[in-house]
C-alpha cells in the first residue's frame, strides 16, 4: 500500500467507511512556509467568516506575534521567528584587522544589513498554523459526548451544542490546538470550514491567503504539489527544508494539514516527534485487569484457605 493510500485509511472516527457512498475524498491544507508574508490574511478571514471573538493580546514582545498560539479565539496563528544567522567570512575580509571584523560582525547582528540570500544577517521565517486533522485524533478517542466527529471529507469538527466542556480532549491533542472559551467553557478550534466545505466552497484562509501558502485541495494532490515543492527548493540550495506532518509515520499517522518548513519544527514551536496520545491506553487497561483479576484470584484464595 502506498503512503499516499495508508494516510487516507484513518482507524478512528468513523471515515469512510459509515458514511458509505456520501463519503467524500479526504481534503486539506498543505501550507508552503516559504511564500508565507505574514499578512495574517488568514487570521482575519477566520474570525470573520466563523464569527470568533476578538482576543487582542496587543504587544507581546514577540516580533509582530500578537496571537501567540492556537486557542479557542484563535484558530489561526501567523507565528513570527525572527533568527540571527552567522556572519561567513569571504575574501575580501581577510584584509580586515580583528577589529574591524568585529565592528561589522557587531553592526550586522545589531541592524541584521546582509539579507537571507547572502547568507548572513537576520532571517524571518513565518507561518500560518492550524488544527492538524490529525489521522488518528486522540481528541476523538476521549470525547465523551460525540462533539467531537469526523467529517464526511475525513476532517475533525467540533459541534459546539453537543459540547459539554469536560476538557478530556484538550490535553489528548499533542499540538495544543484544543482549549475552552472563557465565556462558556466549550471547546472550540478549527472545522476546516466545513460550511463551506458542503456548499463547494474553498476555506476562508485558504480564499484570503495571497500568496497561495495556504492550499487547499485533496490530500492525495496536495501531497504530489508538496513533494515538486519540496524538491525544487532543495535544488534551489534551501537543504533545511522538510515537509511535516505528510508521511504516515509521523506519530498520529500524518496530517489532514500539513506543512513545508525551512527549519527543525521545534523552531515553529511544533513537536518534532508528535504521538496518539492515547495510544497505550488499550496495554493501560489490559494491565488493569490483569492486576484486578490477580487480585481477586489473590483474595479468593485467602479466604478459602483461611477457612481451612
Amino acid at each position: 500500500m502506498s503512503s499516499n493510500a495508508k494516510l487516507l485509511t484513518l482507524d478512528a472516527g468513523a471515515w469512510p467507511d459509515t458514511y458509505g457512498e456520501m463519503a467524500k475524498p479526504r481534503m486539506g491544507f498543505f501550507t508552503d512556509t516559504s511564500i508565507c508574508i505574514g499578512c495574517k490574511a488568514c487570521e482575519v478571514a477566520c474570525k470573520e467568516w466563523n464569527h470568533v471573538p476578538e482576543d487582542f493580546k496587543g504587544f507581546t514582545g514577540k516580533s509582530y506575534d500578537n496571537t501567540l498560539h492556537l486557542d479557542a479565539d484563535n484558530w489561526r496563528h501567523v507565528a513570527f521567528i525572527e533568527q540571527r544567522l552567522p556572519a561567513a567570512l569571504d575574501g575580501d575580509t581577510a584584509t580586515e584587522s580583528l577589529v574591524q571584523i568585529a565592528a561589522r560582525r557587531e553592526l550586522e547582528e545589531d541592524s541584521g544589513l546582509d539579507t537571507l540570500q547572502e547568507g548572513e544577517g537576520l532571517r524571518w521565517l513565518m507561518a500560518s498554523d492550524v488544527c492538524k486533522h490529525c489521522s488518528h485524533a486522540a481528541c476523538l478517542d476521549v470525547c465523551p459526548t460525540g462533539a467531537l466527529f469526523r467529517t464526511e471529507y475525513g476532517t475533525v469538527v467540533v459541534q459546539a451544542d453537543i459540547c459539554n466542556g469536560c476538557g478530556y480532549c484538550v490535553p489528548a491533542c499533542p499540538f495544543g490546538v484544543l482549549s475552552k472559551r472563557k465565556p462558556d467553557g466549550r471547546v472550540w478550534k478549527c472545522t476546516l470550514c466545513y460550511d463551506r466545505l458542503r456548499d463547494d466552497k474553498e476555506p476562508a484562509c485558504a480564499q484570503a491567503c495571497p500568496t497561495n501558502s495556504i492550499q487547499y485541495g485533496e490530500l492525495t494532490e496536495l501531497h504530489e504539489r508538496a513533494e515538486a515543492r519540496l524538491q525544487e527548493m532543495q535544488d534551489a540550495g534551501q537543504t533545511s527544508a522538510r515537509l511535516y506532518g505528510a508521511h504516515p509515520d509521523d506519530g498520529v499517522g500524518g496530517f489532514g494539514a500539513f506543512f513545508l518548513l525551512l527549519d527543525e519544527p521545534e523552531v515553529y514551536g511544533l513537536p518534532p516527534d508528535p504521538v496518539v496520545t492515547t495510544r497505550d491506553l488499550p496495554g493501560i487497561w489490559a494491565s488493569t485487569g490483569a492486576a484486578a483479576v490477580a487480585l481477586a484470584v489473590g483474595i479468593a484464595a485467602a479466604c478459602i484457605g483461611g477457612r481451612r
